[in-house]
């Protein structure tokens, strides 16, 4: 007789009762709602909560709940149209402390809520919204470390009061040491401070001697991987600034980072603010020198630079920067004197120098420079190349009145200016510059109708494998369809436990494991149709059916899954998805197809005396 012992009975109906419970919220389907949480990443409170029920209470906007959630609130709606009018009613009514996002939110029933379980979430292409490609420029990365050694060791050799000279050329940090006799002693100063890099002396063309500094390999590839690494995490507290529920930001090969940022339509001011890389410098202005004279001349002062205010007008700026954007570890936007103004926090370092700076130039002017990266497309040899720029513009020009450190006020710029500039400030610099090589659009309606087609593909899909194996397998086909109905409740359960994002090459990924994991239902029935015909009985057909098909199942399941690893490690995010949902599907088939329906088979005919089996 083929029967199970009762614990694995036991745990096959609760693995199944688990899936099926954990599987329910995605029958609910979603409601407009809108996300309220604080700016600054902290959980909010009761006050908070307080403060929603209020403001659209004092408004009159229908709401259908509204519930603490994650350390946020949210607020759903009847329809679209009181979405809208109450996530702007919110903007204005909680100001910058608060980030009010628009977005979707399952109809998942409280008690099922109370539980932790969530609806698979769908990717860009099922629910709309916008997605950006992203370059990072390498060449500037390795740029910025170059810099940073040679200021390094110019001050390293200054310190020890050798004559020097260093120049970035290329990938080499070039120190040419005019007298000889110094250079042994550089060189061995140099090889301390960092005996990682790679060091060539040689004689130098106009005497003394040349010492060259260069990176290997190892470390331009972990510096490559930091400016990645850096960008990605940035660009991910830009989009926790702007408020986007569910977003997506992921490396994509070498030197790409792929943001996908699902319900938004409005894509000018997403890639204004995720691709913007402006900050601030803080400069004290030089005072005494006739900048309109040193622009004419083309001439300027010792220790000074040459910049443009917004006007066009020339100032002269002290070269050595008091504060640069990446010592600011907070920034809010407000009014100051009915102004437009930035407040500025200062980590440690920059704090003392700035107390450092005011305390010495009392009543003397000090310059804010606004300072932003740019991208300009030239011809060069025939072809159209992309050149980096910085451009640097002085946004104000004030008299330092009074000694201050880590707290102060930046104005001279107009609202939205100094909305975008704080955003940016909190989230930090980027470590690199980016580029947009790409940028799609998907609509709401176009997301609904990709969803359509994919749950009917799939309904077609299940229909056809499942009348061909009723059709050819009779009762054992009816079993091997139940088992693949299970198969589908497993991978939503294991997808919604995940919370891996379902998108279109998912969809086919679903429909690729039905009928796969028909397949090895294929094998089982004509391993036991053989079996019968060589003369066994039905109970060792069955037994010698499943038995004898196990280790052909497993080897092809294991190469495909193999193949879905492949796909998954050097797939990119469509494809990574697919192969989830593929790897997924693999480990459901196999516990539906050899388990599952075993335990059916065992149930149906175990205990029975058999004459003939209906297969």
């Amino acid at each position: 007789m083929n029967r199970y012992p009762l614990w694995k009975n036991l745990l096959i109906v609760a693995i199944l009762v688990v899936a099926t419970i954990v599987s329910l919220p995605n029958l609910f389907g979603e409601e407009p709602a809108v996300q309220v949480s604080l700016a600054n990443g902290q959980p909010l409170g009761d006050s908070g909560l307080i403060r929603v029920q209020e403001t659209l209470t004092a408004a009159g906007t229908l709401t259908s709940s509204v519930y603490p959630e994650s350390g946020r609130v949210t607020v759903r709606f009847p329809s679209v149209d009181d979405q809208l009018g109450a996530a702007d009613q919110l903007r204005d009514a909680l100001g910058d402390e608060y980030v009010v996002a628009v977005t979707l939110a399952p109809r998942t029933p409280a008690f099922l809520r109370a539980l932790g379980l969530k609806p698979v979430p769908l990717g860009l292409d099922l629910r709309g919204g916008v997605h950006f490609l992203f370059e990072v420029d390498m060449s500037a990365a390795l740029r910025q470390r170059l810099d940073a050694y040679a200021t390094d060791f110019n001050k390293l050799l200054r310190d020890e009061r050798i004559r020097r000279s260093v120049s970035v050329v290329g990938r080499d940090v070039q120190i040419r040491i005019p007298d000889a006799a110094d250079a042994e002693r550089a060189e061995q100063l140099l090889r301390r401070a960092d005996p990682d890099l790679e060091f060539e002396s040689r004689s130098a063309p106009d005497g003394g001697a040349l010492i060259v500094a260069r990176m290997t390999e190892d470390q331009i590839r972990d510096r490559q991987d930091f400016a990645i690494q850096q960008n990605t995490t940035t660009l991910r507290n830009r989009v926790n600034e702007l408020g986007v529920a569910e977003p997506v930001v992921q490396r994509q090969g070498v030197d790409r980072i792929v943001v996908q940022l699902p319900g938004v339509q409005d894509p000018g001011q997403a890639e204004r603010v995720l691709g913007a890389t402006a900050t601030l410098e803080y400069r004290l202005v030089c005072d005494g020198e006739n900048a309109f004279e040193a622009e004419q001349s083309g001439r300027t002062p010792l220790g000074c630079e040459l910049f443009r205010a917004r006007d066009g007008s020339p100032v002269l700026l002290r070269r050595r920067t008091i504060v640069t954007g990446d010592q600011l570890i907070d920034a809010s936007q407000g009014f100051s004197e009915g102004q437009p103004a930035v407040f500025v926090r200062l980590d440690s370092k920059g704090a003392r120098s700035m107390l450092e700076t005011t305390k010495a130039n009392l009543k003397k002017p000090m310059a804010v420079v606004f300072v932003e990266q740019k991208r300009d497309t030239v011809e060069r040899n025939g072809q159209m190349v992309d050149v980096p720029r910085v451009e640097r513009k002085v946004v104000s020009v004030a008299t330092i009145n009074g000694v201050f450190s880590s707290n102060f006020q930046t104005t001279g710029l107009d609202v939205q200016e100094a909305r975008d500039l704080a955003l940016l400030l909190r989230a930090g610099a980027l470590a690199t510059p980016i580029y947009k090589v790409e940028e799609r659009t998907v609509g709401p309606s176009l997301g609904q109708d990709n969803i359509n087609r994919g749950a009917m593909s799939l309904l077609i899909g299940f229909l056809a494998v499942a009348v061909f194996m009723v059709f050819y397998y009779k009762t054992f086909g009816l079993i091997a369809n139940v088992g693949l109905f299970v198969n589908v409740i497993l991978i939503v359960a294991l997808l919604s436990l995940l919370q891996a994002a379902l998108t279109l090459p998912g969809i086919a990924g679903v429909v690729l494991t039905i009928g796969m994991a028909v397949d090895a239902n294929v094998l089982i029935n004509e391993r036991i149709r053989e079996e019968v015909r060589n003369g066994n009985s039905p109970q060792a057909a069955i037994s010698a059916g499943y038995d004898k098909a196990f280790m052909t199942i497993l080897d092809a399941n294991i190469t495909t899954f193999i193949a879905g690893m492949v796909l998954f490690l050097f797939g990119t995010g469509p494809i990574k998805g697919f192969a989830v949902v593929l790897m997924l599907g693999i480990l459901t088939s196999l516990f539906s197809a050899l388990w599952v329906t075993r335990a059916m088979v065992n149930w149906v005919f175990g205990t029975r005396k058999l004459a003939q089996l209906p297969v």
